[in-house]
């Protein structure tokens, strides 16, 4: 299974919504990591989105067909907030607003949405903070989903 992981990881280094990467839970600098994350064998995958701050155990295939399908399936930002391809009416002009208050505006509003995570929310509301933070990435070129291994 690793070299299919490192492949994936690879595949998609340069993305900028999908980030790939790992954690040796055996180290001392792993281990807390996983610990909090309620990792208790090996191999165990998780992925993260920002519909999933809190991450979800990954079933799959272990080859790297099964990976990346699934990373283009369930991982890949559908809008891409720099070319607006694939986005809706509400994040296209969610998008405009942001790039009228240029990259320090997008920082500042994406440093306050990602305090706001863990906050008590209907479910919608939740869904579109997500959804903001996954744009604003999108826009600040920082990862917008990422699985971990």
């Amino acid at each position: 299974m690793k070299p299919a992981w490192d492949k994936l990881g690879d595949a998609y280094a340069d993305h900028a919504s999908v980030l790939i990467g790992d954690v040796d839970c055996t180290t001392d600098g792993g281990k807390p990591v996983c610990d909090t994350r309620g990792v208790q064998g090996f191999p165990t995958i998780k992925y993260y989105t920002s519909e999933k701050p809190d991450g979800e155990d990954y079933n799959g295939g272990r080859d790297f067909d099964s990976f990346d399908k699934f990373v283009k399936e369930n991982l890949m930002a559908k809008c891409d907030a720099k070319t607006k391809e694939g986005c809706d009416e509400k994040q296209t002009a969610y998008i405009d607003k942001m790039n009228a208050k240029g990259a320090d505006g997008a920082s500042k509003e994406l440093a306050r949405l990602e305090k706001m995570k863990g906050g008590d929310m209907k479910p919608e509301k939740k869904a579109w903070l997500g959804q903001r933070i996954a744009l604003l990435k999108g826009l600040t070129g920082e990862s917008a989903a990422s699985a971990e291994l």
